[in-house]
């Protein structure tokens, strides 16, 4: 994995920074998110990363080698990548205000981060990858950040 102290440096502070100059109205290149979907949808997945929402793998053992190449690569995650956790339509939005998602995935992030140097060498299951270390999990959320991003026509 290249460069994974930048990619943690993007994560700590310029995914959000990224996210507050994006107009809420702006419209997907792909997929059923508006933007604050997307980024409560980003809070869930860094709560499973920093261990707050607790996760079984769902992808079957033999295929998690793969998966982990994949995730380790890279190449980003393809547009519509099917994710059969989520409901084929987006749920409604949690927060009053898209600056009130921002807050709660910062707090989400930043909890990642802490808990990461609290317990050095934790690892944490994920539902598609397998049990991730520190480095795959800031992979992840970096591969899956830059996804939305570009879902939304941001470029990084």
């Amino acid at each position: 994995m290249e460069n994974l102290d930048q990619k943690a440096k993007f994560l700590r502070e310029d995914f959000t920074r990224a996210l507050t100059n994006l107009d809420a109205n702006t419209q997907p290149k792909w997929g059923k998110m508006g933007v604050q979907q997307m980024i409560e949808h980003m809070s869930d997945y860094v709560r499973i990363a920093n261990g707050r929402t607790p996760m079984k793998t769902i992808t079957p053992e033999e295929n998690i080698p793969k998966m982990q190449g994949f995730l380790e690569s890279e190449k980003p995650m393809r547009e519509n990548t099917p994710n059969p956790l989520l409901p084929d339509v987006p749920p409604p939005v949690r927060h009053s205000t898209k600056e009130a998602a921002i807050a709660e995935l910062q707090g989400e992030i930043d909890h990642f981060f802490v808990v990461h140097e609290q317990e050095a060498g934790r690892a944490t299951p994920n539902p598609f990858f397998g049990t991730l270390s520190f480095d795959q999990q800031v992979q992840l959320l970096y591969k899956h950040s830059t996804h939305h991003l570009r879902q939304f026509g941001v470029e990084v």
